[in-house]
C-alpha cells in the first residue's frame, strides 16, 4: 500500500499549526524543530514560508488580530466599543501567549495599528475631545489587556489542590468576615456566576464615561 502524499506546506498552514502549538503548550515551547515535527517536515522546509522566528510570531499575531472586531463595527457609542472590547478579550483568552507579545514594540502589527486608530476615531466621533480621547483610549486598552492578563495568570497553571487546601486552612477566617463571604461565593453557585466579571467591569467603565462625556 503506497504512502499517502503529504499535504504541501503553505505560509497559512505553517502559521495555523504554530498557533495551535502555542495555544496548547505556550509560545516558549514553539521551536522550528517541533513545528516541523508537527507538520511532518524538516525544520529547514519551514524557512521557505517564514523568514525566521520573529516572522513566524508576527504571522501568528496577525491571525489573532483577525479575530478582533474593530471598534465601531457594531455601532457607535457605546455598543461598538463594548462589542470590540469583548472580542479582543475573548481572542486574547483563546491565545493567552499573545497578550504579552502585542504589548511589545517589536511586534506592532498593522492590524493592531488599525484597531488603535479606529478606537480613537470612534471616541472622537462619539463626542470626546482630543484630550479626553487620549485618556479614555489608555483606560480601555489598559483594562482589556490588564484584566485579561490577570485572568490568564490565574488559569494558566493547573491548580495544586493540596497547596490550595493548605492555604485555606492556614487563614484565620473569623478575622476576615468579608473575605469569608467572598470565599463562599467562589465555592457556591448564585447570580454572581451568571455574569462575566470582565463584562461587569467594562459596563461600569462605559457607564462612567457616559456620565463624564455629558
Amino acid at each position: 500500500m503506497s504512502a499517502q502524499p503529504r499535504i504541501p506546506l503553505t505560509r497559512d498552514r505553517v502559521l495555523r499549526a504554530a498557533l495551535e502549538l502555542a495555544d496548547a503548550s505556550g509560545v516558549e515551547a514553539l521551536t522550528m524543530r517541533r513545528l516541523g515535527d508537527e507538520l511532518g517536515f524538516e525544520a529547514m522546509s519551514l524557512y521557505r514560508h517564514v523568514t525566521n522566528k520573529h516572522d513566524l510570531l508576527d504571522g501568528m499575531l496577525d491571525l489573532v488580530l483577525a479575530e478582533w472586531q474593530l471598534p465601531g463595527a457594531a455601532g457607535a457609542w457605546p455598543e461598538g466599543i463594548r462589542a470590540s472590547a469583548r472580542s479582543v478579550h475573548d481572542a486574547l483568552r483563546r491565545h493567552p501567549w499573545s497578550a504579552q507579545l502585542l504589548m511589545t514594540g517589536s511586534h506592532l502589527r498593522p492590524a493592531r495599528l488599525q484597531y488603535m486608530d479606529r478606537l480613537l476615531g470612534t471616541l472622537r466621533a462619539s463626542g470626546f475631545d482630543a484630550d479626553s480621547a487620549y485618556h479614555v483610549y489608555h483606560l480601555l486598552d489598559g483594562y482589556i489587556f490588564g484584566f485579561t492578563l490577570w485572568e490568564i495568570a490565574y488559569t494558566a497553571q493547573p491548580m495544586d489542590t493540596e497547596a490550595v487546601t493548605a492555604l485555606m486552612q492556614s487563614i484565620p477566617w473569623t478575622q476576615y468576615p468579608h473575605l469569608t463571604e467572598h470565599r463562599d461565593q467562589h465555592m457556591n453557585d448564585g447570580p454572581h456566576r451568571d455574569v462575566s466579571a470582565f463584562d461587569v467591569g467594562l459596563d461600569l467603565i462605559l457607564a462612567g464615561l457616559a456620565v463624564s462625556r455629558g
